[in-house]
């Protein structure tokens, strides 16, 4: 496993764990704290245009470990899934407009009125062969994120690393995953779907598991405060081969987004130090 204790390099800052900051101030601020990297989502990026966003990271010299978010592919009718298709290009544009390293897919969950989550299924593998190809002519991967089951009607349907790498064996070249702590620790099968996986892996994302959770979306851990066991996780993933960077990514409502995000930052990379 990589020594944490003293690089900062590692460390990337998701802006939704810092939800308050533009993308000028995720980049003073982590300029600030001596971090490097950054996992914008696409609303702060396309606050300020995509073009500028670029400006301003290639400016500060930092590293873009990934853009979240694109996916949610199924639809109740084709209309809404072309739509969904078209959207999808505009996220791979801004990925290759910020140099970051892949484009993040949350598939999506069952359309409005329906309860076939076999067709939802269906939609999500057929979305991203669609994407595939342009993806691929601009040069930025995919990577599917599996999200826990409890999101599976509304947020996204790829709930295991298994079938997100099932979707990668039938999918082929250009899709990869999208590996986010807080969503698989749970699965008994992860260690053998992460050695699975192998080279896919190709973005990591952390915070940690409460107990007790009061909300089930809003109410992540700082990493250390939580179930996870992070050191353990990453040494799987990096047992992979995996040298990218650790993005630390927390929606906190009820706590670490009340508070100052200078604050925020410090705990994180000391966490990074001492906990991932």
């Amino acid at each position: 496993m990589r020594d944490l204790s003293s690089d900062s390099k590692l460390l990337a800052i998701n802006s939704a764990t810092v939800k308050a900051w533009s993308l000028e101030q995720l980049i003073e601020g982590c300029k600030r704290a001596g971090i490097s990297a950054i996992a914008p989502w696409r609303d702060i990026v396309q606050a300020v245009g995509v073009e500028k966003a670029g400006k301003l990271i290639r400016a500060a010299g930092f590293d873009v470990s990934c853009l979240c978010r694109g996916g949610m592919f199924p639809a109740s009718d084709a209309a809404g899934r072309r739509a969904a298709l078209e959207d999808n290009k505009r996220a791979v544009d801004e990925a290759a407009g910020i140099g970051a390293n892949c484009l993040v897919l949350i598939a999506g969950g069952l359309p409005k009125g329906s309860k076939d989550l076999g067709a939802a299924h269906e939609q999500v593998r057929d979305g991203i062969a669609a994407l595939l190809p342009y993806a691929r002519d601009a040069g930025v991967p995919l990577a599917i994120e599996p999200l826990h089951p409890m999101t599976a009607a509304d947020r996204a349907c790829v709930n295991t690393m298994g079938h997100a790498n099932n979707l990668c064996d039938e999918l082929g070249e250009g899709l990869g995953i999208a590996l986010d702590a807080y969503h698989v620790w749970w699965d008994p099968d992860l260690a053998a779907q992460i050695e699975r996986a192998g080279k896919r892996i190709v973005t990591y994302h952390v915070c940690d598991w409460l107990v007790p959770t009061r909300d089930l979306v809003f109410d992540r851990g700082m990493p250390g405060d939580g179930v996870i066991d992070l050191k353990h996780l990453r040494g799987l993933v990096e047992a992979t081969g995996y040298s990218g960077h650790i993005d630390v990514e927390i929606f906190s409502t009820l706590d670490w987004w009340k508070r100052d995000p200078d604050e925020v930052l410090s705990i994180c990379l000391e966490r990074h130090r001492s906990v991932v």
